[in-house]
């Protein structure tokens, strides 16, 4: 074998067996140098499908590569959660994820096509979406207080909605009952939208959901919203109280969305997407659209994610053990 052949043979070899690994090193280096594919386990024109959009707009102006929305709704967001997790650990997928995804599922599906702990990597969070109780204007209650009382005087009579059983809008009602000493009677509907109309046809005395649901019905006089599902007030509704005013202190209903990636992609690749999807949140269009709608944007380093979500899915399991809660419900 000739010098130049010898080298070129040396090279190679120590590339592929290096723990840097020089090529892939190399990869990582140019990364991105091709679209991204960013995984929205819901279908289009939801809450989360805007979130998702948002941000890919932002990032593709930041990463200089086209960031594509895959759609792959149903199944409680485990069909584009299993996509996301059968991806190459190479960084050109990322899944948006939300508590369903990581923190609900795991505690209630037997058997799933991935595994929340090990098969992917957080990136950062990017938003929490507090919920709020509104009701219908016939409901005896214009507070929090005046409606546990009023649940408190008829067990089991007072009815609320939400998108469904096992949903983080039910696990707020649930919650709320708990900690309130209250029983109150679940009707799930399949999606936000059915369940906010329930609540405004009189089929139910109330609703858990976003404030951006019911923000034209409340300005029209067409429902009340009674509070805000956590312990501080909307900034950009400061006359809404929150639940924790009402002596419910440390209640929380609501959602947080997330990014993350395969487990395996190089750290780099993870840093990068962590810092240019913060920028992209950052900036003043992006965060004024999701303040309106009613998200605080909320973004981390990935091992405070990784903590967080640790955390969330120990009091889902918690508060899904204590009421019960299971999908034959």
């Amino acid at each position: 074998m000739d010098r130049q052949k010898w080298v070129l043979a040396t090279v190679i070899t120590f590339a592929m067996h290096s723990p840097s690994n020089v090529l892939g090193q190399t990869g990582v280096a140019s990364y991105p140098n091709k679209p991204i594919r960013f995984v929205v386990p819901y279908p289009p024109g939801g809450t989360t499908d805007i979130v998702a959009r948002g941000i890919a707009a932002k990032l593709s102006e930041r990463l200089g590569q086209q960031v594509i929305i895959d759609n792959r709704g149903g199944a409680s967001t485990i069909i584009g959660a299993e996509a996301a997790a059968k991806a190459a650990p190479d960084g050109y997928t990322i899944l948006l994820v939300t508590a369903t995804t990581l923190s609900i599922n795991p505690q209630l599906y037997p058997k799933l096509p991935y595994d929340a702990a090990r098969d992917f990597a957080p990136v950062t969070p990017v938003v929490y979406f507090p919920y709020v109780i509104a009701a219908h204007p016939s409901v005896p209650a214009n507070t929090v207080v005046e409606l546990i009382t009023l649940a408190k005087a008829k067990p089991g009579a007072i009815k609320y909605s939400t998108p469904g059983t096992a949903s983080t809008n039910h696990l707020a009602g649930a919650l709320l009952e708990t900690m309130a000493g209250i029983k109150l009677l679940h009707v799930p509907y399949k999606g936000s939208g059915p369940a906010t109309t329930a609540m405004l046809g009189g089929e139910v005395n109330f609703v858990i959901t976003g404030i951006a649901s019911v923000l034209p019905q409340w300005k029209s006089g067409k429902t009340k919203i009674l509070g805000v599902c956590g312990d501080k007030r909307l900034s950009n509704w400061p006359d809404i109280p929150a639940v924790g005013e009402a002596g419910l202190k440390g209640y929380e209903g609501g959602t947080w969305f997330g990014v993350v990636t395969r487990a395996g992609v190089a750290r780099t690749i993870i840093d990068k997407l962590n810092k240019e999807i913060i920028a992209s949140l950052a900036t003043s269009d992006v965060k004024e659209r999701f303040t309106a709608q009613g998200f605080d944007v909320w973004t981390s380093t990935p091992e405070e994610f990784t903590r967080f979500v640790k955390t969330d899915m120990a009091r889902t399991a918690k508060v899904i053990k204590i009421a019960g809660i299971k999908l034959s419900d």
